[in-house]
C-alpha cells in the first residue's frame, strides 16, 4: 500500500503510471463474520454493542469485474446502515449476499462468511474493469452507494425500481470502509476539489438520500416557500435536508434533541427549530397507546413558528416514535416523505387524518444515479456544504458506530482509511477559503 500512498500524494502522474502500480494481494477492511450473527440474540437494540461485532480484518482482493473499478479508499463515513449491519437488525445481512449470490458468477463473489461494510468513500481510482471509459486509474472520485444491474427494463425510467439495485457495502460486499472498495463505475462521481477526503467521504449516502426524497419529482418535489418539517434537523440526514430547504427557498422546521443541536441549525441558517427534549413530547403513553394531546401539542408549536401555517412537507425519518405525529401535524393535501425508520419499522398512525384530509404518504430509498450526481454538483459549487463533525481512524470505526447507535454524534462521522491524517486532499485552497466559515460549522475534529 506504501506505492499506492506515494502515488496519492504526487503530481502529475499519468493514468498509465497508475495502471502500472502493483495491486496488494489483500488489504484491512471493517467486516462483521457470519458465524457471530447470534451473538446479540434476546438482546434489545440500544444493548448491542457495534464494538463486539464489528472486526478489523486483512482479507482478498476481489476479482474486477467488467464495468466495475477498484478504488483506494482515502476516506469513508459511518451510516446508520453499518450501524444495522453490526446489530444484525432487522436481518443479518449475510442474507443479501446469499440471494446476490445465486444471481451470477460475478454475484457468487459476495457470498463470503465475512461482509466488508461501508456505502462512502473518497479515493482514488486503481483499476477498471472492461467496458468502463469514463473513468481511468489515477481519478480522484467519490462513490454513491447504488449498485444496480439495469437489464430489467422497470430499472430504465428510474434506477431504484429495479428489482436487482441494492445498496452498496449493506446488501453487497466489498465496501467503503476498507482500504481498497469494489464498485461499478457508475456508482462513480468527481472528488469535490475543496474538500479534505474525509468532508468529500461523508455526504455520499446521506446528502443523495435527502436529495431524492425532498428536492426530486420521485419525492416530495419541494418547492419555494414550502414549510419543511425535518425530524433530527442536526443529524447525518437531516443537516443535508435542512441546507437543500434553505437552498431551494423552503423554510425549515427543524426538530433537534438539544440546545447544542439547535444552534447548530440555527448556524446553517434555519430560524425556526424546536428543542423535542426541552419541549418534553411524548408521543407514546406506553409502548401500544398513542398520545394524541402531544399530536396537538407539536402543531401548535409549529404553528407558533410558521405564523399559523401547517408544514407543506414532513421530513420522515425516525420512523416508530414519531410517525403518528408527522402525518397529524402535515397540512391538508401535504406530503409526509419517509425512509430510514430508525426508531422502529412497524408505523402507526390515525388514518381519518390521512384520507380525510387528503394528504400523501411517498416511500424514498437512497437515489439513482442522475439524483445522486445533482446533489454532488451542489457540494462541488459550494452550494452545500460537509456537516462531518468528528473523524476517526479506521481501527476505531467501531466505536464510532457505536456513538452513531447511541446518538451521541451531530452530523456525520468520518473514518480515515489510507489518509494518514485529517485535513489531506484539498485540491482547490482557493474556493476553500471563499466557502471556509460554512464548512466549519460543524467543525471537523480528530476521534
Amino acid at each position: 500500500m506504501q506505492q499506492i500512498l506515494e502515488a496519492v500524494g504526487a503530481e502529475r502522474l499519468t493514468s498509465r503510471d497508475w495502471e502500472n502500480l502493483p495491486v496488494p494481494g489483500s488489504y484491512r477492511a471493517l467486516t462483521i463474520r457470519k458465524d457471530e450473527t447470534g451473538i446479540f440474540e434476546g438482546l434489545p437494540t440500544a444493548e448491542r454493542d457495534p464494538r463486539r461485532s464489528l472486526h478489523l480484518d486483512d482479507v482478498p482482493v476481489p476479482e474486477l469485474g467488467p464495468g466495475e473499478a477498484l478504488v483506494v479508499v482515502m476516506a469513508s463515513s459511518i451510516n446508520y446502515n453499518t450501524v444495522w449491519s453490526s446489530i444484525f437488525e432487522p436481518v443479518p445481512t449475510f442474507e443479501f449476499l446469499t440471494r446476490y449470490g445465486r444471481t451470477s458468477e460475478l454475484g457468487r463473489r459476495h457470498d463470503l462468511p465475512y461482509h466488508v461494510l461501508g456505502s462512502d468513500l473518497a479515493g482514488v481510482v486503481l483499476r477498471v474493469g472492461p467496458g468502463v471509459h469514463r473513468w481511468r486509474p489515477g481519478d480522484r472520485v467519490v462513490a454513491h452507494c447504488l449498485s444496480v444491474e439495469l437489464e430489467d427494463p422497470a430499472g430504465h425510467d428510474d434506477a431504484m425500481l429495479d428489482p436487482e439495485q441494492r445498496i452498496w457495502g449493506f446488501e453487497t460486499n466489498f465496501g467503503g470502509l476498507a482500504d481498497l472498495a469494489l464498485v461499478k463505475a457508475n456508482q462513480l462521481m468527481p472528488k469535490p476539489a475543496h474538500l479534505t477526503w474525509e468532508e468529500a467521504a461523508s455526504p455520499g449516502l446521506v446528502l443523495s438520500t435527502a436529495y431524492r426524497q425532498l428536492v426530486s419529482h420521485n419525492g416530495a418535489d419541494m418547492k419555494q416557500g414550502d414549510k419543511v418539517l425535518i425530524w433530527g434537523a442536526c443529524g447525518g440526514l437531516g443537516s443535508y435536508a435542512t441546507q437543500l430547504a434553505l437552498n431551494g427557498g423552503a423554510d425549515p422546521v427543524c426538530v433537534v434533541s438539544s440546545p447544542e443541536k439547535a444552534d447548530l441549525c440555527r448556524a446553517m441558517g434555519a430560524e425556526m427549530v424546536i428543542d423535542r427534549a426541552a419541549e418534553g413530547f411524548e408521543f407514546w403513553r406506553d409502548g401500544t397507546t398513542p398520545n394524541r394531546k402531544e399530536w396537538r401539542r407539536l402543531g401548535s408549536a409549529i404553528r407558533d413558528l410558521t405564523g399559523g401555517d401547517d408544514p407543506d412537507i414532513v421530513f420522515e425519518h425516525p420512523g416508530r416514535d414519531t410517525f403518528p405525529a408527522s402525518v397529524y401535524v402535515a397540512r391538508r393535501g401535504g406530503t409526509i416523505v419517509t425512509c430510514a425508520s430508525t426508531s422502529g419499522y412497524d408505523h402507526y398512525f390515525d388514518n381519518r387524518y390521512l384520507w380525510m384530509h387528503l394528504k400523501r404518504i411517498v416511500g424514498s430509498h437512497f437515489a439513482n444515479y442522475q439524483e445522486a450526481w445533482r446533489a454532488n454538483e451542489l457540494m462541488r459549487r459550494g452550494k452545500v456544504y460537509p456537516t462531518l463533525s468528528k473523524t476517526f481512524p479506521l481501527d476505531e470505526a467501531a466505536t464510532a458506530a457505536h456513538e452513531v447507535l447511541q446518538n451521541r454524534h451531530q452530523g456525520k462521522l468520518g473514518i480515515l482509511c489510507l489518509a494518514p491524517e485529517p485535513g489531506m486532499g484539498i485540491e482547490d485552497e482557493e474556493f476553500r477559503a471563499r466557502h471556509a466559515a460554512k464548512i466549519s460549522i460543524f467543525g471537523t475534529v480528530g476521534a
